[in-house]
């Protein structure tokens, strides 16, 4: 298995605008600008899911790292790496390594110490096993610039970090980080916190040389779905089992907001007890990537819809495959992928994908700013 061919245009900016690239950016912005919905089932959207409360979670370290990050910046990078809360920018994010959509300030334009400040908002956001596996993924995208000799549009700070909001004045705010394999979107009303959408991928998924040698990701998320599908019986595993051929990707990545996706697969309420517990243990490695406070009000969110849940799974736990979790509240995905960086085109586990969502209009705490307004501004938006 070899890299695909270098070739022109750069992965970082696109050096020809062709067409069809036209064409993928004009149905991406289109797609964005359409309202938000956010995922649902043939049935529509549920209401009363996410109601607005307090957590009892301190949220004062995390909003004065935002007020530091953003005091340090020039007036010409505050018009940059700063938006209205409802800036249709949130829903640009994309996983592709080229540059176009992006926004925000890069983290590479940054000097050191105003790009410390905006990594400790992650560090205050999420938690340490967290922010150390957005940190490796964006590690993993220099070896893969190593690798090809791309350092200068593959690395470890081409990552776009935005602010959204006003944390200053006590009102609802959030951030955005956004690059190749990296994209989390945060949002904190009051002293809520949703981390959704995450998508989180790498291509390779080990270092095994270069600046960050041993450097590894996904190896507990991919170890555990494959022990949970390999305890099912017969019965479990065919009624788990929702196709026969690994889909292309994720169902619901970038600019797919709203898309319409029916629970598939095996429903936690027909496991046995240890089998829920290596299932609710998967759903912990990713709801645990939040701060310890708001991890514990998001399993405790998870758990009081587990008789809701549903397991689906394609693949081959002894080779590459894909797994969904799904419930009224939460939406993961995993997935082994073909390879873009490498030449493989067919999946390997070299390359993974993952994503987590909100739906029902969780997605960018949606319904919570919605709940908000309403109850302090009317149907008046703030910024």
């Amino acid at each position: 298995m070899g890299l695909r061919k270098r070739g022109s245009p750069p992965t970082k900016r696109p050096a020809l605008w062709t067409p069809e690239l036209l064409r993928k950016i004009e149905w991406r912005v289109q797609s964005a600008a359409v309202p938000f919905r956010g995922l649902v089932t043939e049935d529509g959207p549920r209401p009363g899911l996410f109601p607005l409360t307090r957590t009892g979670v301190d949220v004062t370290g995390l909003r004065r790292a935002a007020e530091d990050y953003l005091a340090a910046l020039t007036p010409e990078e505050l018009t940059d790496g700063r938006f209205a809360m409802h800036d249709v920018s949130w829903r640009h994010w994309g996983n592709g390594a080229r540059y176009f959509l992006r926004h925000g300030l890069c983290l590479e334009d940054l000097d050191e110490r105003k790009r410390e400040l905006a990594l400790e908002i992650l560090r205050r956001s999420l938690s340490d096993a967290g922010y150390q596996q957005v940190l490796d993924l964006m590690r993993l995208n220099l070896t893969i610039g190593e690798l090809r000799g791309e350092t200068g549009e593959l690395n470890e700070w081409v990552y776009w970090f935005s602010i959204y909001g006003e944390p200053e004045k006590g009102r609802p705010w959030g951030w955005q980080l956004d690059g190749h394999h990296v994209n989390v979107n945060c949002v904190l009303v009051g002293d809520q916190l949703v981390l959704t959408p995450s998508f989180l991928g790498a291509e390779p998924v080990v270092a095994e040389g270069g600046k960050f040698a041993g450097t590894q990701a996904f190896r507990r998320e991919e170890a555990l779905g494959q022990q949970l599908f390999a305890s099912f019986d017969a019965g479990q595993r065919e009624r788990a089992t929702i196709a026969d051929v690994l889909p292309e990707d994720l169902f619901v990545g970038a600019f797919r907001d709203n898309f319409e996706l029916n629970y598939e697969g095996l429903p936690f309420a027909d496991l046995t007890e240890e089998q829920h517990a290596t299932a609710m243990r998967l759903v912990e490695l990713y709801t645990g990537r939040a701060n310890k406070g708001h991890a514990e009000v998001r399993r405790e969110e998870v758990l009081a819809h587990a008789d809701e849940t549903h397991f689906a799974w394609v693949g081959d736990p002894d080779g590459v495959f894909y797994y969904r979790v799904h419930s009224p509240v939460i939406l993961i995905e995993f997935e082994h992928q073909a390879g873009v960086m490498y030449d493989n085109d067919t999946p390997t586990r070299r390359h993974i994908h993952t994503i987590v969502r909100t739906p029902n209009g969780g997605d960018y705490g949606a319904d919570l700013l919605r709940q908000h307004h309403e109850r302090h501004h009317g149907q008046r938006r703030s910024s």
